[in-house]
């Protein structure tokens, strides 16, 4: 299933895309699509009966606004440098376990929301990563098999960064990764089962219409897989939690002098195979 919130920032309602390309309203099944319905094998099967029986209402998209696909989100963790081609653009060696760091939940927006180069930024960046999100309470998970059992599906996420500010500011990665808006998710959480393998998933990103990242999952250097069996030995992964599993080459900062990093006016659309697109118009903070 492609399950989505439609409506403006803060009111959003739970919605489904079928197979058709219509938009349904889930908000007589459901309150919203968060860690309690991902966590809910009886809700989600309600829905997929009433999706098989045409039941689900028309929404008319028309000028609707498509908000973050999963709402009341706990965490957002990140992982950087999980691409070959990625570490090799910035000159890093390739990390013998998996760099992780953390990002507000409030730098998620919706995948077509403005975002906004922070006051005083010369070097804001773009990233086009894969997003999953959990569905089940993971600890200690020991096999592969067993950290995509606690997967609900993936989406795609924008990874947005502002290099000075996470390099050269001092202390760790924080300051460049959690301005506002530094996290577009959706348009769609695509349920684990229209996955069935998250290294398969083409990856691209365009800025003012040029094709700047062109990558693939298959270049991760941590399978998803195995980044969710990692971080669960390190916090606790509770449903409706995200992981951004890095980003491929293609980056401003991996470009030579002067690197093109994002100024206000530019347009940045983003996409990963069969998760759908985002479009977002930079705008000064």
């Amino acid at each position: 299933m492609k399950l989505l919130r439609v409506g403006p920032a803060g009111a959003e309602r739970p919605a489904l895309l079928d197979q058709d390309g219509t938009l349904r309203d889930l908000s007589a099944l459901v309150d919203d699509i968060d860690g309690g319905l991902l966590s809910d094998g009886a809700a989600l099967d309600r829905i997929r009966a009433a999706l098989a029986a045409g039941v689900l209402p028309a929404l008319d998209p028309a000028g609707l606004r498509t908000g973050p696909p999963v709402g009341r989100i706990g965490k957002v963790v990140c992982i950087g440098l999980n691409y070959h081609g990625h570490a090799a653009e910035t000159g890093q060696a390739t990390p013998a376990e998996p760099v992780v760091f953390l990002k507000a939940a409030d730098t998620v927006v919706g995948p077509d929301d403005t975002v906004l180069v922070p006051r005083g930024s010369t070097r804001t960046d773009w990233e086009v990563e894969l997003a999953v999100v959990i569905g089940r309470t993971a600890r200690y998970l020991e096999t592969d098999e067993e950290a995509l059992a606690h997967v609900a599906g993936y989406a795609v996420a924008h990874d947005v960064s502002e290099r000075e500010f996470q390099l050269e500011r001092g202390g760790t990665w924080d300051k460049g990764k959690n301005c506002e808006t530094f996290n577009p998710l959706g348009p769609w959480l695509v349920t684990a089962d229209e996955v069935p393998d998250p290294q398969a998933l083409g990856l691209r990103l365009w800025v003012n219409g040029e094709l700047k990242q062109d990558g693939h999952t298959s270049d991760q250097i941590f399978p998803v897989a195995q980044v969710v069996r990692y971080v669960s030995r390190f916090m606790t992964l509770y449903p409706g939690d995200v992981i951004n599993t890095g980003t491929p080459a293609g980056v401003a900062m991996g470009r030579p002098e002067p690197k093109p990093y994002l100024r206000a006016g530019d347009v940045v659309e983003l996409e990963v195979e069969g998760l759908g697109r985002q479009r977002q118009e930079l705008k000064d903070a």
